[in-house]
């Protein structure tokens, strides 16, 4: 009964914002930008690449003439005609011809490796850089599971589409022009015709072929993404799913998508089979059709043995990487496809961007920080904030208590701008008319994201760490920070003697998201980190959640010392941790109910008068 209803309450994943379809074509302009910095490179790398080709040409014409130099000529024996035509030049270019169309392959790859590895590199910064500028409401909404293998996917499909269409399809290309010419040159135009009908064959099978098993391909791509995700987001709640006993159900989950999964690769391959199998089977008429008409003209006296030698050389060297431009057909088409998902996250509008006139914030003292009529929502269909007026004076405190959901972090998100205030979709004048926040004036839409940032320090409720070292986790707050300026910064969060009593000490590594740390200890983390960074204005949002109570004195006595002469906006449900405030604000339900000091509320007889009764007499029975 447990699993059918959880079943039905299977959560989906969020559909990622629908962006339009990308051609190929568009996919390859916007591409290129990234290869032109590497023209001459590009341009050296098509010198040898031509080179490479001619010489491999030129081999079958060699044969050609080493095969009739050894035809034993009227009336000698074949002994004597070996030894006065004993083809030792020819033999030599042979092997010379051979050796370059080797050599300038391998100098074509080493000339473009660097235009190759760059264009990879800027286009994967460029991406990492754009994600990190985009909203937080995009990361909220995407899959991170998925996310990361649509870049492992994009940047893979950088080298590869460079390396086949460079290295691969140009080459055979001007491998079948010049085989055409000397074809239609030295023969007569029948076996042009035939090698012609048969690569268009080839080519119009191929590509409908490929095409059909797009859409299988694709479907594949995104079971296997969903398949990751499942998985990620199962590791990453590990202790959720141990609390629940709901280890078989996530695995039951996982064996859902694997064998979803596991159908599609069977369509794909059996795809590939189809199109493998007809692809050889247009190679086989052809070549065999050629050499029949080669071998009649022998015989008739029309054409020598080195002509129909070289004719077979030249069909097996035309063929052999023809048949492997079906593999390389696809593999482009899936590359253009990989890359074009990167590059729709990389043209992926960034809801909250620096205004074109927009000024460095320069705090020189704790500033004053104002909350003007704002009016904020999440969701175009309903507001969580309802016009607030909040005032920090400078260098002061105020505390906004409230019940979940009342829009308290809202206010932290905003003064950070992770978004503006308005709701999504809103034109510029519902946006203006929906207030606006000030740092000493200064509306936060018209400074740098980045000043603004670095102005404001935070200690979250929910701290996440990177999987790294204590010591790095802390020194991330300021990471030009001196090794004596970290462990003051953790002696202040009384976690120094916690990291010197650890086998590894400051080099200990925290586990994903620091869950090697307990909540007390990664909270304690998070207070060194923004002791160090020593910001004019300080967030502290259930700064003191996961204490215990005699470290949670202590580390409220350090809070109180650090939110000295700092602009501070303290966010709590435990009233008690907030009675020394210079001002406490109600919040409920996005608007402001009550406001004052602590005495003065708990006079009013309100709402906050409510709320700390209810906790102290929860404290008293406990």
């Amino acid at each position: 009964m447990r699993e059918r209803a959880m079943a039905g309450a299977a959560p989906r994943p969020l559909p990622a914002a629908a962006a339009p379809a990308r051609s190929d074509g568009q996919t390859l302009r916007r591409l290129l930008p990234y290869l032109w910095e590497y023209r001459w490179r590009v341009a050296a790398a098509l010198v040898l690449m031509v080179g490479a080709k001619l010489a491999t040409v030129g081999v079958p014409l060699l044969l050609k003439e080493l095969v009739d130099a050894l035809t034993p000529l009227p009336g000698l024996s074949a002994q004597a005609t070996g030894l006065l035509v004993v083809p030792v030049g020819l033999l030599l270019a042979y092997g010379a011809l051979r050796l370059c169309a080797t050599l300038f392959a391998e100098l074509r790859e080493l000339v473009f490796l660097k235009a190759t590895e760059g264009a990879t590199r800027a286009i994967a910064l460029q991406v990492f850089s754009h994600l990190h500028a985009l909203s937080l409401r995009f990361h909220l909404e995407r899959q991170t599971g998925g996310l990361t293998r649509d870049i492992e996917r994009g940047t893979r499909a950088v080298q590869s589409l460079i390396s086949y269409s460079l290295y691969s399809v140009v080459p055979t290309l001007i491998e079948v022009a010049l085989v055409l010419a000397l074809l239609g040159t030295r023969f007569e135009a029948w076996y042009v015709w035939t090698t012609g009908l048969a690569l268009v064959a080839y080519v119009a099978f191929t590509v409908k072929v490929t095409q059909w098993r797009t859409g299988i391909r694709r479907q594949m791509n995104e079971l296997e993404s969903a398949s990751q995700t499942r998985a990620i987001d199962a590791l990453l709640n590990y202790e959720t799913v141990k609390y629940f006993d709901n280890e078989a159900w996530e695995a039951r989950r996982y064996a859902d998508s694997l064998d979803r999964l596991r159908r599609a690769r069977v369509r794909t391959q059996a795809s590939l089979s189809l199109l493998n199998a007809g692809q050889q089977l247009i190679i086989v008429v052809a070549l065999v059709a050629i050499l029949w008409r080669a071998t009649v003209a022998v015989t008739e006296g029309r054409m020598t043995l080195g002509d129909l030698v070289m004719i077979n050389a030249f069909m097996i060297q035309l063929y052999l990487p023809l048949n492997f431009l079906g593999v390389l057909y696809r593999e482009i088409r899936q590359g253009l496809t990989d890359l074009g998902r990167m590059f729709d996250l990389l043209e992926r509008e960034c809801e909250v961007r620096d205004a074109p006139d927009a000024r460095e914030l320069a705090v020189a003292h704790a500033p004053q920080v104002r909350f003007e009529a704002v009016r904020f929502g999440y969701e175009r269909e309903r507001d969580i904030l309802h016009g607030v007026d909040l005032v920090i004076p400078a260098g002061r405190t105020v505390a906004v208590v409230g019940p979940s959901g009342s829009g308290k972090s809202t206010l932290a998100r905003l003064l950070y701008r992770f978004y503006d205030v308005g709701r999504p979709g809103e034109d510029d004048a519902a946006r203006a008319a929906a207030g606006r926040i000030t740092v000493d004036g200064h509306d936060v839409r018209h400074v740098t994201q980045a000043s603004l940032r670095r102005a404001i320090g935070i200690v979250p409720q929910d701290t996440v760490l990177f999987n790294d070292t204590i010591e790095y986790n802390i020194r991330y707050g300021r990471p030009d920070a001196t090794a004596d300026e970290v462990r003051e910064a953790a002696r202040a969060a009384h976690i120094l003697d916690f990291i010197e009593r650890l086998p590894q000490g400051w080099q200990t590594v925290v586990g994903e998201r620091g869950l090697k740390l307990s909540g007390g200890e990664k909270q304690r983390v998070a207070i060194a980190r923004t002791l160090l960074k020593n910001p004019p204005i300080l967030i502290l949002d259930e700064a003191t959640s996961a204490l215990d109570s005699a470290n949670e004195r202590a580390i409220q006595a350090e809070l109180r010392r650090l939110a000295r002469d700092r602009t501070t906006l303290v966010i709590a449900h435990r009233l008690s941790t907030v009675v020394d405030a210079h001002e406490i604000v109600v919040l409920e339900h996005g608007r402001i109910v009550e406001r004052g000091r602590h005495a003065e509320l708990l006079a009013q007889g309100g709402r906050y008068a409510q709320m700390w009764a209810l906790q102290q007499s929860g404290a008293d029975g406990a």
